[in-house]
């Protein structure tokens, strides 16, 4: 085959190029089909190696020998018409925000407003083409912080930050979690049309009260009984007995940090360098130790801790254990 418009090594260069990186696979195979040609290919080979037809093939070579390399690409207008405008997938996109798990309501919605019938495969292909994709929900707070409150705790939390980096102070991170036998439900691979079970049964709950500094440095109490403020004070009262420069603790608005007891307490820790930073409400997000809380129950704990509550309970003061060494979480 004997091309009019003539393939020059700077062209084949270019061809090249494009096969290599057009992110459109058309435009490759063609590109890859010059390339073959240039190099002696016969077209009834050609037509084996792409799995077109002879007259396909000689379409792309008089797109080639009418407009050179733009004869790669489909001209405008080819192919199916779209089947919604742009406005009508605007407004799909708004219904699904509206109903992001009951699509047949978006496919009753989109059959009422224009008689157009499409299947949920096809409306699920919209959907990720707009931008959007299936992944969990995140809880968020029930209400949003007074933006003064919040932005000035925020950089008095900062300086905190800094003067702790320096040695100047220690400061940690104090919060409180719990673990039984009703798993949080973490993504992960499975085979397709299979799912793993995860064990679910009411129990007994294991607390941990946790102290988490940003090195990793982090103290923990853990038991069956319930944690209530009196036990914090022991807590702060024995962990800190003895420091030689003044200790920070972050601590959210939760009641037993904000009790009677622990207001007076907080008096006498003041006096021996022990100070409670309290957060603005609904501002869990500036506490690190709940990214550890999060770490442990969606990566770190095991689908087989949930066997059994003794196996739960092991897996759980493993990773206790094992935090800043075996399980690290880098805060940025």
């Amino acid at each position: 085959m004997i091309l009019i418009r003539e393939i020059s090594p700077e062209t084949l260069r270019l061809l090249n190029r494009i096969y290599r990186s057009s992110k459109k696979h058309q435009v490759r195979q063609r590109a890859q089909f010059f390339i073959l040609l240039q190099q002696g290919y016969k077209i009834p080979k050609l037509s084996t190696i792409f799995s077109v037809t002879k007259p396909t093939l000689y379409n792309w070579i008089n797109g080639w020998e009418q407009c050179g390399i733009l004869g790669l690409y489909d001209k405008p207008g080819r192919g199916r018409n779209p089947t919604f405008t742009s406005e009508q997938e605007e407004q799909i996109y708004a219904w699904v925000q509206a109903s992001p798990i009951q699509l047949n309501k978006v496919l009753a919605q989109i059959k009422e407003a224009w008689d157009i019938t499409i299947s949920k495969r096809t409306l699920k292909r919209l959907i990720k083409r707009l931008g959007m994709s299936w992944h969990r929900f995140r809880r968020t707070p029930a209400g949003r912080p007074l933006e003064t409150e919040y932005q000035e705790k925020k950089l008095e939390l900062e300086e905190l930050e800094r003067r702790d980096a320096a040695g100047e102070i220690s400061l940690y991170y104090m919060d409180e979690s719990g673990f039984g036998l009703i798993p949080c439900i973490p993504y992960g691979w499975q085979p397709i049309g299979q799912y793993v079970h995860l064990l679910s049964c009411m129990g007994k709950r294991l607390n941990v009260l946790g102290f988490l500094r940003k090195n990793l440095d982090f103290e923990v109490y853990v038991s069956e009984q319930t944690i209530n403020s009196d036990v914090v004070i022991n807590c702060i009262d024995t962990l800190f007995l003895d420091h030689s420069e003044p200790v920070f603790i972050v601590a959210d608005n939760a009641s037993i940090h904000t009790s009677n007891s622990i207001y007076f307490k907080s008096q006498e820790w003041a006096e021996r360098g022990i100070h409670i930073f309290y957060l603005p409400t609904y501002s869990p997000h500036l506490n690190l130790i709940e990214k550890l809380w999060k770490f442990m129950k969606y990566y770190w704990i095991e689908i087989d801790a949930y066997k059994s509550w003794s196996s739960l309970v092991e897996y759980v003061e493993r990773v206790l254990n094992g935090i800043g060494e075996e399980y690290k979480i880098n805060f940025v």
